[in-house]
Formats: C-alpha cells, sequence, structure tokens
C-alpha cells in the first residue's frame, strides 16, 4: 500500500505547490499551511536575526617588536576592526612604527571607512586617511579587501591627496596551518606613489616592498604569540636618494610579537 499510496501523494503535493512555484520561483511547504502575512514576518524576523545583526569584530594582525640588522630597534603595529552587518559596515584601520632610539614615531596612519559588500567575498571601501606622523596630511581612500580563491587575504588601496599626489598600496597574506595551533604566514607588501619627495627620501612610482614570514601559535584562537622574520627594499628613485644618504636599501629584521582579536 506504502508503495502505490507514495507516488499519488507526490504528485498531489507538486499540483499544490505549483502556484506558489510559478509566483516566486522556490517552493516552501509551510507557505501552504500557515498564513502569508504570517510568513512574511517570519521570515523578516529570520533575516534580522541571522543576515541582518550588527557585530563588532577588532584584531591586531601585528603588534610586534622590530629588531633591524643595523641594530634600531621598533615598535610596529598593524590593526583593524569594523562593526556592523553581512552587507554594510564601518571600518578602522591603522598602523605605524615607533622608533625605541628617538623616541618618535616614524610613521602612524589613520583610515576610517564605510564598507560595502559586492560579492560574497569582497568588499568595497572608501572614506577617509590621517597620516599623524611624521608630519600631519589627509588622504581621500579607496579599498578593495577581501578573500582570494585559495583564501589569501587581499587588501589593495588607492590614496588621493593634495596637489595631484597619489599613493597606491597592496598587501597580501596566507594562513598555512601546520597543525590545529601551530600557523606560518608569508605576507607581501608593496608601496608606490605618483610624485616625487626629495626632501622626505620618496621617488615615484614602486617606492618599498616587504617579504614577510612569520610562525605563529594559537594558545587560543584569540590570543597567538609569534616570531618571523621581515625582509624590506626600496626601489627605483626612492632607493636612489636612501643611497645617496648614506641609508640601507635593504634590511631584514627579526620579529616577535602577538596577534590578537576580539
Amino acid at each position: 500500500m506504502r508503495i502505490l499510496l507514495s507516488p499519488a501523494f507526490a504528485l498531489l503535493a507538486l499540483a499544490f505547490a505549483a502556484p506558489a512555484y510559478a509566483q516566486t520561483g522556490t517552493w516552501n511547504a509551510a507557505d501552504q499551511y500557515y498564513d502569508p502575512a504570517e510568513m512574511q514576518a517570519a521570515k523578516r524576523q529570520l533575516q534580522h536575526g541571522s543576515g541582518d545583526t550588527r557585530h563588532l569584530f577588532l584584531m591586531a594582525d601585528r603588534f610586534e617588536y622590530h629588531r633591524d640588522d643595523d641594530g634600531s630597534d621598533l615598535l610596529v603595529w598593524d590593526a583593524e576592526g569594523w562593526y556592523g552587518g553581512d552587507i554594510n559596515r564601518f571600518w578602522f584601520k591603522t598602523e605605524g612604527t615607533y622608533d625605541y632610539a628617538d623616541e618618535s614615531f616614524e610613521y602612524a596612519e589613520l583610515q576610517y571607512l564605510y564598507s560595502r559588500a559586492i560579492s560574497r567575498y569582497f568588499d568595497l571601501q572608501a572614506g577617509f586617511r590621517h597620516d599623524p606622523a611624521p608630519e600631519s596630511k589627509g588622504y581621500a581612500a579607496f579599498a578593495l579587501h577581501g578573500l582570494a580563491p585559495q583564501w589569501f587575504e587581499l587588501d589593495a588601496s588607492v590614496f588621493f591627496g593634495e596637489d595631484g599626489l597619489t599613493l597606491g598600496y597592496f598587501e597580501a597574506e596566507y594562513d598555512l596551518f601546520l597543525t590545529q595551533r601551530l600557523v606560518l604566514q608569508p605576507r607581501m607588501e608593496l608601496n608606490l606613489r605618483s610624485q616625487s619627495d626629495p626632501e622626505a627620501l620618496q621617488g615615484s612610482g614602486f617606492t618599498t616592498g616587504e617579504l614577510g614570514l612569520r610562525l605563529r601559535y594559537d594558545i587560543v584562537r584569540e590570543v597567538a604569540p609569534y616570531i618571523g622574520v621581515s625582509w624590506e627594499r626600496k626601489f627605483g628613485e626612492t632607493a636612489d636618494f636612501a643611497e645617496s644618504a648614506g641609508e640601507d636599501v635593504s634590511s631584514t629584521a627579526f620579529v616577535a610579537g602577538l596577534r590578537l582579536w576580539y
């Protein structure tokens, strides 16, 4: 009896479902039994609870001590955070370098961005960048941030400043899990600018590049100490200005730090 009734029941169910499917392109069994107004209210509640909630995320991807091969000691940070939902978010980014010998900030940067999801894995961002050191400057900021295939994290930014100055920045990093807690992270960074500034020893075109390799241990996912090595090199006119000023074109640093997130 079950074998004979099952096909008939399936055909009957499809017959009743046909009008709903024709209108929406999808079929939901609950739509056949509950009032449409009640179903719409339930769907709005589900969307709010699962896809329209607001979250706060903070991460210090790099908070580390640098020991360069020339003996200089630096504190380097690279942190970001956001508040919002799956589609719209407010982003905050900051990075910089503090020189212990000079007791001053070599470089500091703050970014305030509105972020809009344009695909499942990428956000388009726009906002303002402020550099309080070595001298106060402001830029209009635009960025593409997200995950490329194979889970490479990418951040490509362009900044428009005064007098036609344009800066470019590209960063890529990847987490290679050696074990569930031991993670090897290769990292690459490139910087470029549209105009030369001989006084600041900055040339046009590609200015600096950095390759890093860090090995971290996740005590818990939110707290992970690490050690590593970082190699930085100047390019083009920037390298020429550095050589003229008696500075090294490239440097290698030992790093040790903490990766934190909340």
